[in-house]
């Protein structure tokens, strides 16, 4: 399956974090290039690029193999990426946010909530009876909230997150 340049960028942001992309976007397409050539092209220093190595590495998103130097005796890294490793990781990111929502959903559905009037803070019932229906923020009396329309937003939510995982 072919991934668009898009997708790359979501999926690595997400698990590697967005100052990552430079470095993709320099391996995409490369195999086995130097970890002192990478961070030269980028223009990051060699510690600084090993660190974004690893996060990828982590996510198996970047392959490595090791040569040892021969006039200094030092290893040398040489990466790859594994593009192929994309669509795994995004159905797999896909699957945790159709969960977290599935909870909250569950959540929202299951409990009573109160929030306050000046949007500080909105808080499940046990926490409101703590707080004596008292706003921890600014002590204003907080009121039983109407979650109807918050519930109808996240079933829409996971709708949408079935119909895109079908795809």
């Amino acid at each position: 399956m072919r991934v668009s340049n898009k997708v790359i960028e979501e999926v690595v942001s997400e698990v590697a974090g967005p100052d990552v992309l430079l470095l993709i976007e320099y391996l995409k397409n490369k195999k086995n290039i130097s970890e002192f050539k990478i961070a030269e092209k980028i223009g990051k220093e060699v510690n600084t690029t090993r660190n974004m190595l690893y996060r990828l590495y982590d996510a198996n998103l970047v392959s490595f193999i090791r040569r040892k130097d021969k006039k200094k005796g030092w290893y040398i890294y040489y990466w790859t990426f594994n593009g192929k490793r994309i669509t795994h990781l995004l159905k797999k990111l896909n699957e945790k946010k159709l969960d977290r929502l599935q909870q909250r959903l569950d959540r929202e559905q299951a409990g009573q909530f109160y929030a306050c009037k000046n949007n500080c803070c909105r808080l499940e019932f046990d926490k409101a009876t703590d707080f004596e229906f008292k706003c921890p923020e600014c002590g204003s009396l907080i009121d039983q909230e109407d979650n109807t329309q918050t519930i109808v937003k996240i079933k829409k939510e996971v709708e949408e997150m079935k119909k895109q995982m079908k795809k």
